[in-house]
């Protein structure tokens, strides 16, 4: 029995951004029901998409975590949308790579100041990770904390930054 590897990367090809926004549906509307429909917005026509793959010699590949990454003034970034697929969020590794990766990327872009608004249950979670909460607040009625990570602690990675941003609804 082969033993899963996780990757995490920008989503580049269309099965890779069709199986990110298909993940982030399945979270956001399906499952925690925050949103009808879908969950799409303004910011996704800017923002990057970043994945958490499974590289499986006997399963192959499969995204089962999902973070976006979005300048909305110079230097300043958020992260959003984070989601862990049900099935693999006892693996305990995914989420806390896909927020390093988030923050390292944007470090590597330019980031000065990296934001995040971050549902109350998981706020613990990222202050193990060296961010601070800033202030509650609410979004889509449910309690959130505006959340700000320490850059100290996540030095920039030297990830090129694409001309465009990748994340489009493919069909």
């Amino acid at each position: 029995m082969s033993l899963p590897r996780y990757t995490f990367e920008l989503a580049h090809t269309p099965q890779d951004v069709r199986a990110y926004f298909r993940l982030r549906q399945a979270i956001f509307c399906e499952e925690q029901g925050l949103f009808m429909g879908d969950d799409l917005d303004d910011i996704d026509a800017t923002a990057y998409p970043i994945i958490a793959v499974e590289q499986d010699i006997l399963a192959g590949r499969r995204v089962v975590g999902i973070v976006r990454i979005y300048e909305t003034t110079s230097r300043l970034w958020y992260g959003g949308r984070l989601g862990v697929h049900p099935d693999f969020r006892r693996v305990g590794q995914i989420g806390k790579g896909l927020i390093h990766k988030a923050v390292t990327t944007a470090h590597g872009w330019g980031c000065d100041r990296f934001l995040a608004t971050v549902q109350l249950q998981n706020v613990r979670f990222f202050r193990r990770l060296h961010w601070a909460s800033l202030q509650p607040m609410d979004i889509c009625d449910r309690p959130h904390h505006l959340m700000e990570a320490d850059l100290d602690f996540y030095p920039p990675s030297d990830e090129p930054r694409p001309v465009l941003a990748p994340i489009r609804q493919v069909s």
